[in-house]
């Protein structure tokens, strides 16, 4: 979800305000996958690089993120909207922490959609915490390394309990991945436009699903063998 302090400056506004419209586009476009029937939406909230701006941009995207997660828990449910995470959320104000637990419980037995915020999320990170609990499994004799498989390191992924990923939107025009879900990635269909969060909308969210709809997904397969297959 990329631009949002672009965006502002672009106005001349506060990096901050850029988050605030950021995240009504959060709100209409979770609200809008979910009339689609998007099985799974995840938004890269922040990452673990974030960590590094600027302590005044930080501390306001921490306040962003409690507020959102106390006004819209009653729209997720609404929805029937089951909220998860994927990250190292130790790092986060404990309120937040607090928001996020209560959301997750009350949401637990939704059905209609899972929305996962990656917060405090890091692939590289995410990657090397499913190699050190196989490590430690194979070292405690639970675990044979001949069984250490693509479904072993998945399973311990925090997107663990997710559909494969099919379609990832970037936006702002960034050609990049930033540390976001590189092992789950691997045959998704990549959209990136020049829109700037803020400005992504049910419109430009149509778009980049008739992008999708569009494309041969082939998975090493030749295109031939795709048509003949049923």
């Amino acid at each position: 979800m990329d631009g949002n302090g672009r965006w502002a400056q672009g106005r001349g506004l506060g990096r901050l305000r850029g988050h605030e419209s950021g995240a009504r586009s959060v709100e209409s476009i979770t609200r809008y996958a979910r009339k689609l029937g998007v099985e799974a939406l995840t938004l890269y909230a922040f990452s673990t690089e974030n960590w590094g701006r600027p302590t005044d941009e930080v501390s306001g995207l921490m306040k962003l993120l409690g507020t959102y997660l106390r006004s819209q828990r009653q729209e997720l449910l609404d929805n029937d909207i089951r909220l998860i995470h994927s990250g190292d959320v130790s790092q986060l104000p404990e309120d937040v922490r607090t928001q996020l637990r209560r959301v997750e419980l009350a949401t637990d037995h939704c059905e209609g959609m899972v929305l996962n915020l990656a917060l405090s999320y890091g692939s590289r990170q995410e990657i090397l915490a499913a190699v050190r609990e196989i490590a430690e499994e194979v070292q405690g004799g639970r675990l044979q390394p001949e069984d250490i498989d693509e479904a072993c390191i998945t399973s311990r992924l925090d997107t663990a309990e997710l559909p494969e990923l099919d379609l990832v939107i970037r936006t702002s025009g960034e050609m990049r991945l930033s540390n976001f879900l590189l092992w789950q990635v691997a045959y998704s269909e990549l959209y990136i436009t020049d829109v700037s969060w803020p400005e992504f909308d049910e419109r430009q969210f149509d778009k980049a699903m008739a992008a999708y709809r569009s494309r041969q997904r082939r998975f090493g397969k030749t295109g031939a063998q795709i048509e003949a297959s049923p």
